[in-house]
């Protein structure tokens, strides 16, 4: 098969782990008969870019063009497209092909555990040759299978982050059937853990944030949370303990994972969505006493993420977002590591000159 067409699209990004991210060009496919091509106008800012782009997951090619939370407008379809036509808002998320027609987890709407997943950034083009290319950038090409139908009535900027941050938390709370009468907690009060207390309120659970810092407790009521507990104050934590029917765990450093198991009842689960760099030490027994259960959970399908736009469309459910430019990007990232930003941020692709 010979390759598409290719044209050159500005963009921003690292030449090395070193690298600041800067201006540059990438190659971008016309449209092939099931392509959808999206000017990009939003891509939010997510923390696995910042591993990305510094190669710390250890697969980056570089150049490497990081972002997978894209909202634009489509400017152009192929033949044989019938989701979406010119104009039309769409979204990308962290996904842009696998083997549709014989992957037995894309047959049941779970693309993103298929082995043949292509990641909208870091994966292979199977297109172009080398690396797919992220939204950091003014437009993207991508199979009408991965599009996003983006509802009208949301601010786009503010929506950019579901298409990562929003499904992250969705998923698992929507698996583990969380609802009216399930006391949930949420761990973290970030990018993540955020959206966590948004979804699990519109849900209909009592809702509970753990933070370590007091500073957030109005924040966390705020967002949705009916209740906020400080972790490290021994005696909030004693009165919560086995009380909870699901805890979303979203912290990516160093924790007691033992100190929120002791939080479930009976036949609890505590459900992980951050990514601690070093293995969390788990005592059997905090999980024998009581039937409880530790899982994990990525994003979610295409179909699922469509379910979860909807409903945030429904019920007005977006990210707190900041707003940059892009040549704000190294001093976001840089914030980032700090948790310097409430709660995620969003490139203005405008601003991409």
């Amino acid at each position: 098969m010979s390759k598409p067409v290719a044209r050159s699209v500005k963009a921003y990004s690292a030449a090395a782990a070193t690298s600041p991210l800067a201006a540059t060009t990438i190659p971008r496919r016309e449209p092939t008969d099931l392509d959808v091509q999206i000017e990009i106008l939003f891509c939010g800012v997510c923390h696995s870019d910042l591993h990305f782009a510094r190669n710390e997951w250890h697969f980056t090619q570089y150049p490497a063009v990081p972002g997978h939370e894209i909202v634009g407008r489509v400017t152009k379809v192929g033949p044989k497209v019938t989701k979406f036509k010119p104009g039309d808002l769409a979204g990308v998320g962290c996904l842009v092909d696998a083997d549709l027609s014989s992957c037995p987890y894309c047959k049941k709407g779970l693309e993103q555990f298929s082995p043949t997943m292509v990641g909208t950034y870091g994966g292979t083009d199977k297109h172009l040759g080398g690396s797919t290319f992220g939204g950091y950038s003014e437009s993207i090409v991508v199979d009408e299978h991965f599009v996003l139908s983006v509802p009208k009535n949301l601010d786009l900027a503010a929506v950019a982050p579901l298409l990562c941050a929003g499904i992250t938390t969705y998923s698992p709370l929507r698996h583990w059937k969380v609802g009216p009468g399930k006391k949930v907690g949420i761990v973290g009060l970030g990018g993540l853990g955020h959206m966590g207390v948004k979804f699990a309120r519109a849900f209909g659970a009592h809702v509970v944030v753990f933070t370590t810092s007091e500073s957030k407790q109005a924040d966390a009521l705020r967002l949705g949370a009916h209740e906020v507990v400080v972790s490290r104050n021994a005696d909030e934590m004693a009165k919560h303990a086995g009380t909870f029917d699901f805890i979303l765990d979203c912290v990516s450093a160093d924790h007691d994972i033992n100190a929120y198991l002791g939080m479930l009842a009976v036949d609890g689960n505590l459900t992980l969505v951050g990514a601690p760099e070093k293995p969390l030490p788990v005592a059997a027994f905090g999980l024998i006493m009581g039937r409880k259960s530790l899982s994990g959970s990525l994003i979610g399908g295409i179909a699922e993420t469509q379910e979860m736009l909807d409903f945030c469309g429904e019920h007005g459910i977006t990210c707190d977002i900041e707003m940059i430019r892009m040549d704000q990007i190294n001093e976001a990232y840089e914030r980032m590591l700090k948790s310097d930003v409430k709660y995620r941020f969003v490139i203005d692709m405008a601003s991409l000159k």
